[in-house]
């Protein structure tokens, strides 16, 4: 896939929050020591490009004079990861704050646990009028402009926001990644406001990627007709795909993680890609799981990392598999890679002592 060489080569607009982590895997409920990190889907997906030297930018939103909003700001700096956004009063106790998310990693047959809270959260107050877009999209520019359906299901306002921006990235010449991302508890009694956001961006995006849930409940697809093993459901996910593809004929790749969960240790990991015609696919095989979260998000910071660097795409599809089983094996919900050897080596199951 063509890319025209601009000053970064990822850019998202995200609304950046903390998660905190019981220690040792332990449930939320019974644990007293937390791990903290910075994140967002939108970021995580930025994490590998920027592990591997590429320029990489956020647009978000912060609080003044918040300790939380330092931290991220301190977190995003040691990632390598560029960030822009205005800095908004909390005004109070009950004003606007960076979201948070509680999440249990889950063990053997206890499976994992997130807590979203999000109230008052400050990426609510996004606005395409927070940016100078001019100079973002043509001054500076990127060669894929990521989006997550998180994001763009977080208020209408926001919503617009990513629609504005999906435009001033089409206009400059930066192709369009959509992480479709369904969340129930977001498109709650919006289904019909939502539906019509999420179908403008399906419409401009070059790449479009979700699973099942996100073809069928984002965009009203006809869902799969699945067998009982992960490895037989893949005729029918490409069944379903090719639907969602004469649906959004400027889609140019359309990916999917396939998952198996055999415990909260163990998976089995695979993916398909359909590429201009071409279809891809990595079977799924077993991976050791240290914290399952993240792992989508690595797989897509891959796959657009290898898109990028105008690799062929049997290789982005590969990568993005070796990125998202490498998120399994960190703490943090996101990959960091050291080099793309590193990356091969976990996709070719090398992880011999490397001295």
């Amino acid at each position: 896939m063509d890319t025209v060489r601009k000053k970064y080569t990822i850019m998202t607009v995200t609304s950046m929050g903390v998660r905190i982590t019981p220690l040792s895997r332990q449930p939320v409920h019974t644990s007293s020591l937390y791990q903290m990190q910075s994140t967002s889907a939108e970021s995580n997906v930025l994490n590998v490009s920027a592990s591997l030297g590429k320029p990489v930018k956020v647009l978000t939103k912060f609080v003044s004079k918040s300790p939380i909003s330092a931290f991220i700001q301190g977190e995003l700096r040691r990632r390598g990861i560029e960030f822009e956004g205005k800095a908004v009063a909390q005004e109070g106790p009950w004003g606007v704050r960076h979201q948070f998310n509680i999440a249990d990693s889950g063990y053997g047959l206890r499976g994992p646990r997130v807590h979203n809270d999000r109230a008052g959260e400050v990426g609510l107050t996004l606005r395409a009028e927070d940016f100078d877009l001019k100079r973002i999209f043509e001054e500076e520019g990127c060669q894929i402009f990521h989006l997550s359906g998180l994001v763009a299901a977080l208020s209408p306002q926001v919503g617009e926001c990513c629609l504005k921006m999906v435009e001033e990235a089409k206009k400059n010449h930066a192709l369009v990644s959509f992480d479709l991302n369904y969340r129930a508890s977001f498109w709650k009694g919006r289904e019909e406001q939502l539906r019509k956001v999420f179908h403008e961006i399906a419409q401009a995006a070059d790449i479009l990627i979700g699973n099942e849930e996100d073809f069928q409940l984002a965009l009203g697809a006809e869902g799969p007709k699945t067998g009982g093993e992960a490895v037989s459901q893949i005729e029918s996910f490409q069944e379903m795909i090719s639907r969602v593809a004469k649906e959004y004929p400027n889609v140019k790749v359309f990916a999917t993680t396939l998952r198996q969960v055999v415990s909260a240790n163990e998976h089995l990991w695979g993916a398909i890609m359909l590429a201009e015609g071409q279809w891809y696919v990595e079977k799924p095989r077993e991976i050791p799981v240290l914290d399952r979260i993240g792992g989508g998000d690595g797989f897509v910071g891959g796959l657009l990392y290898g898109i990028s660097q105008g690799w062929e795409p049997e290789q982005w599809l590969k990568f993005g598999w070796g990125t998202g089983a490498m998120a399994a094996t960190l703490l943090e919900d996101y990959a960091s890679p050291v080099s793309e050897e590193q990356v091969w080596s976990i996709y070719e199951g090398n992880a011999r002592v490397k001295r």
